[in-house]
């Protein structure tokens, strides 16, 4: 087996700064208690202030007077965690959630995805696009994986021989060992791994204990890894909590696109779609105002969702200052992606049809786009209504894309016939009643149209309507 392994050293301040308006200026997450407040993660702009993960609050402000400060939220990092085993599931069908780290199975994803250097390209890619800082590496074990991302980053050790060698001047320290038993193995002398694998394993069972040693064999591959394989939830609910009260919806967009996109990602991660999903803006003091966005079919790509959620969103008048955005959905049925032709003619630039008719039912409202579909009186006049438009569309016999209100006398010299003749006689029970004869005939100035003649009659053609 072989498992590639990402470590997230900076987790908790990645997920702020992804959708922070002002990532440079510097800024601190918190914890502890009131009187004992201190930092847990910094950014780039507060560590070149001199402030520092484990600082006392008070020796912070006194270094810096003015950093923005925002609290450490441990359910919301485990949350971001189990985000990224979600998007790693698309690699692999074996993913498992480690402190700070998640492991994958590749040794069968390398036949779809390419050999170790494709694929290794292909997680650091999701993971920048992401904005999350990361370390990866590959190892026989899951376990191994996360000492070599952390250690050795880059590098790919696909053998139990080479995994000796590379573990051989790695610390006990980072070895994942408690803190009491790395003080006792260096109080013995044994300060690196190669020379912990010198020892006689009783020995070390003897002096460490069972579990000292068990971890020793899941590191080496030599019993199981013991770890729970992770399955992405059904359901995808993500928040932007705001830096200050928003007044406005177009300094709404930036957000939104991040949960949109992160969206999208997370349906690739689980090969789902969504038709239906809620954004809620919370605000202080009122219930939070409610946007139901619903879609024609399931959908994943990022910009028809964005531009879907864009305009439903641009319509809105806020009824108050935004505190928070949130995305919700919790139905994510199968995708089908649309069939295209091999040979496909369309522009580049050229939008899809679905995401053209998404983006109008957001600005002009659903009931602006619909279908024509049949009905059960098969009278031209008659025979199609305005229905959803999601609806199926059926023509068992040619109709024309552009049917006259009321046929009116076809001028000019006699058409040419194409098509017909089609008898259509019907409409006895009321006072509608018709008998025509119908043709597709190509007028003089080379249009095609659809007419016809009163039945047995050889003049007098009515225009019905026209063929694009």
């Amino acid at each position: 087996m072989l498992w590639a392994c990402f470590t997230l050293p900076n987790l908790a301040m990645d997920a702020v700064l992804r959708s922070h308006p002002d990532p440079d200026r510097p800024l601190v997450l918190l914890d502890g208690h009131a009187h004992d407040r201190h930092l847990v993660a910094v950014n780039v702009a507060a560590r070149q202030a001199g402030l520092y993960a484990g600082q006392k609050l008070a020796t912070a402000q006194a270094l810096l007077a003015d950093f923005e400060m925002r609290p450490y939220d441990a359910a919301a990092t485990a949350g971001w965690l189990r985000f990224l085993a979600a998007l790693a599931y698309q690699f692999s069908a074996e993913v498992c959630l480690m402190p700070g780290a998640i492991a994958l199975e590749i040794s069968h994803s390398q036949r779809l995805f390419g050999a170790w250097p494709q694929l290794f390209e292909r997680l650091q890619q999701l993971l920048q696009a992401q904005g999350f800082q990361h370390r990866l590496a590959a190892a026989p074990t899951p376990q191994a994986a996360a000492v070599m991302a952390a250690e050795r980053p880059l590098q790919a050790v696909t053998g139990r021989g080479e995994l000796h060698a590379a573990l051989r001047g790695v610390a006990v320290e980072r070895i994942g060992f408690s803190g009491n038993t790395c003080a006792r193995l260096k109080a013995m002398g044994l300060r690196t791994m190669g020379q912990v694998l010198q020892m006689d394993r009783s020995h070390l069972q003897r002096r460490f204990g069972q579990d000292m040693v068990s971890l020793l064999a899941k590191l080496l591959g030599e019993a199981p890894d013991g770890l729970e394989r992770f399955r992405p939830a059904d359901v995808f609910d993500h928040h932007v909590e705001l830096s200050h009260e928003v007044e406005n919806t177009g300094a709404l967009i930036f957000p939104l696109r991040r949960l949109t996109q992160d969206l999208a990602s997370y349906l690739a991660g689980r090969d789902g779609g969504v038709q239906h999903f809620v954004l809620c803006l919370d605000h202080h003091g009122r219930p939070a105002t409610r946007l139901d966005i619903r879609l024609l079919a399931p959908e994943r790509d990022a910009a028809m969702l964005f531009e879907t959620a864009r305009g439903r969103l641009e319509a809105l008048q806020l009824p108050a200052p935004v505190l928070d955005l949130r995305l919700k959905a919790r139905h994510l049925p199968p995708f089908v992606p649309e069939g295209r032709d091999l040979f496909d003619t369309r522009p580049a630039h050229a939008i899809p049809m679905a995401q053209l008719r998404e983006r109008l039912r957001a600005r002009l409202g659903d009931e602006a786009i619909y279908r024509l579909a049949p009905t059960v009186d098969p009278r031209p006049e008659r025979a199609q209504h305005k229905g959803p438009a999601d609806t199926v569309q059926t023509a068992p016999q040619p109709r024309p894309s552009w049917l006259l209100t009321q046929p009116v006398p076809l001028r000019g010299a006699p058409p040419r016939i194409l098509a017909g003749p089609e008898r259509m006689e019907t409409g006895w029970w009321d006072e509608g009643g018709i008998r025509r004869d119908y043709y597709l005939v190509q007028t003089a100035d080379g249009q095609r149209a659809w007419a016809f003649c009163p039945s047995g009659e050889a003049d007098g053609w009515m225009l019905h309507g026209w063929f694009a």
